[in-house]
């Protein structure tokens, strides 16, 4: 028989992990956007990991979810979605969808994310997580996501959430006009943030800082799995 009193508990524990999660992590490091803090405020990150880690879930690192995949630290799932400065009918690709967890905060946004996984375990994972959740704005498909997704396209904006040799013009190309694309660009091991506009057909980077995030692989990511 299931215990309603711990389960209640257990929710008000999470609940208040996920908030001194989003004070002391995520708005001491510059978030402001409300809409973004709002969104950390409410998907449930410890059910995006397994059991055994649920614990750590709100923790300032990233933690592994198999495949040699990771869910990243919170502070850059926040800053990366903050970059893409993000409107409630804005469409938004998502390549790399991992556990799930930064696709379900973009889903507190925007009007509708799609969101590709290389992974098929991870792929459905993820999709019986949101399923379970009821994100039905999330859009899911299981290929190689350095290719994008051509038939959805254009996107407002375009999040990578591994890193890159360089950045793929193929992604570039399936942005609209406004668009903004934030990706990981470096070797293996280490990568710089780079946030791209996209506006009258001229395209603008900027450099958000170091960061580390495990290898893009694909068609146009690097080629080893």
């Amino acid at each position: 028989m299931i215990d309603s009193r711990a389960m209640q508990k257990e929710s008000i524990k999470y609940e208040r992990q996920r908030e001194e999660m989003v004070r002391t992590q995520i708005e001491a490091r510059g978030i402001k956007a409300p809409k973004v803090l709002a969104a950390f405020r409410r998907v449930p990150r410890h059910l995006f990991v397994s059991e055994a880690l649920r614990d750590q879930a709100y923790g300032d690192y990233p933690l592994p979810i198999g495949e040699q995949q990771t869910i990243s630290q919170p502070y850059i799932v926040a800053e990366m979605t903050q970059a893409l400065d993000l409107g409630e009918d804005d469409r938004v690709l998502e390549i790399g969808t991992g556990s799930g967890y930064k696709a379900a905060i973009l889903a507190q946004i925007v009007y509708r994310v799609y969101t590709v996984e290389l992974k098929r375990s991870l792929y459905q994972q993820a999709r019986n997580l949101f399923d379970k959740l009821h994100y039905h704005n999330i859009v899911m498909k299981y290929g190689d996501g350095t290719k994008g997704w051509r038939d959805e396209s254009p996107f407002d904006g375009i999040i990578v959430t591994a890193g890159a040799p360089q950045i793929p013009d193929v992604l570039i190309d399936q942005m609209g006009e406004g668009g903004r694309l934030v990706v990981p660009v470096g070797n293996q091991h280490t990568q710089e943030l780079i946030k791209i506009f996209r506006d009258d057909q001229n395209i603008r980077q900027i450099n958000l800082g170091g960061c580390r995030f495990v290898k893009l692989v694909g068609e146009y990511g690097w080629k080893e799995a």
